[in-house]
């Protein structure tokens, strides 16, 4: 039932945009949450990553589900008192402007904790709010670099290479969802509020944690972890192996009708494996490339060793585990057609008539939002009219 939902109730505005703030907001909405977002006139800047189909991005269209789209200029003093009174009455407020920028509109923490003192209000940034870089623009490429992250992920010529995704916003989002869900629980046992500074680039040193104190330890030995590890090419495409362990490694050597190797000093246990790496692949590559996917997949199963097919998103839509387990779920989207939403773990199942499952157009509840505020519709339209809302 979506009315029993643990933030059934609750009331949330976001001013956030991009990805990492309304990822939060998304998720607080999944969970039963009245996500009110406030967005420019022209649209969050989130709806134009990627290709636009509308209103619409793949990213809009992901991390703005079950929210209510209220358009507002906030430079207009109609518009402007209309976001005020919703982070009044809010018991969540949502912004990831750069630190300064809220202030200037009277929106900050600060001024909302005057009228709305048990608020629980998140800000999302690059930096933090404070700090010699807090006023630096940053990026998701930008923070993967900053925070180290591209120094473990080379290609093979030892340059640092970007994740093609948008990691650190969409993590950052998580812990900004992580930030929040505890501190409703300390105001639902004190009643007290909280200012909630969560930033690019602590929840990037966050997820790195362990690879940091590895690397403090052992320098750049840190970066591996032992062999065979990795992609192999298979006669038909690609494979992951992880065959570090020792009772992995001899079943492997087995399976290639090298049982000798497995007894052999360079390769007797993990680290001297991992010391001898290059001699490991010069004898697993080319053997794996002999026999498709499929068949040396069947064979580890066989014998636990632990492997994996590298897929392209067209195989996962289709993948046995992934239907049965209904990981991905069909949508019949109003701009872009049918398009796969993959299930969030621990959310509530969704259904093409439900309205958690859903992105809103730019604007689509403007009306009633203000409505709801206690604006006349004659006053609405002299709002939309005069450019303050949309």
């Amino acid at each position: 039932m979506l009315d029993d939902l643990a933030f059934t109730g609750l009331k949330v505005l976001d001013m956030a945009q991009g990805v990492a703030g309304p990822h939060c907001g998304m998720l607080l909405a999944q969970h039963g949450a009245e996500v009110i977002k406030v967005e420019p006139l022209g649209g969050d800047w989130g709806r134009q990553l990627g290709k636009r189909y509308g209103d619409f991005s793949a990213f809009g269209a992901v991390y703005n589900r079950g929210k209510k789209s209220v358009a507002l200029d906030l430079k207009a003093e109609a518009g402007l008192a209309a976001a005020k009174q919703l982070a009044a009455e809010a018991d969540v407020v949502l912004e990831s402007f750069r630190p300064g920028v809220m202030a200037r509109f009277g929106l900050d923490y600060e001024t909302v904790a005057k009228t709305n003192s048990s608020v629980v209000y998140l800000s999302v940034s690059g930096y933090g709010q404070d700090g010699p870089y807090s006023k630096q623009p940053v990026t998701d490429s930008v923070m993967q670099a900053f925070s180290g992250l591209m120094s473990v992920n080379q290609d093979h010529r030892g340059v640092p290479q970007r994740i093609q995704v948008i990691a650190i916003d969409i993590l950052t989002g998580l812990y900004g969802f992580q930030a929040v869900a505890p501190a409703l629980y300390r105001r639902l046992r004190t009643g007290l509020g909280a200012h909630l500074d969560v930033s690019l680039m602590q929840s990037t040193l966050a997820f790195l944690s362990a690879k940091m104190i590895e690397n403090h330890l052992e320098g750049e030995n840190a970066t591996n972890f032992g062999a065979p590890v990795g992609t192999f090419e298979t006669a038909d495409g690609f494979l992951n192996l992880n065959a570090r362990r020792d009772t992995h490694f001899r079943a492997l050597c087995k399976l290639l009708g090298r049982d000798e190797l497995a007894d052999d000093p360079r390769f007797i246990d993990s680290d001297a494996r991992t010391a001898n790496a290059a001699e490991v692949e010069a004898f697993v590559r080319p053997a794996i490339k002999l026999r498709s996917t499929a068949e040396w997949l069947a064979d580890f199963e066989a014998h636990d060793i632990l492997a994996g097919r590298v897929n392209a998103f067209p195989d996962i839509l289709t993948d046995p585990h992934v239907e049965a387990r209904e990981a991905v779920r069909w949508l019949e989207h109003t701009a872009m057609g049918p398009i796969p939403m993959p299930v969030i773990p621990g959310a509530p199942l969704f259904e093409q008539a439900d309205p958690h499952a859903h992105a809103p157009e730019l604007g689509a509840h403007t009306r009633e939002v203000l409505t709801s505020l206690g604006l006349s519709p004659d006053a609405i339209e002299d709002m939309i009219k005069a450019g303050a809302a949309g």
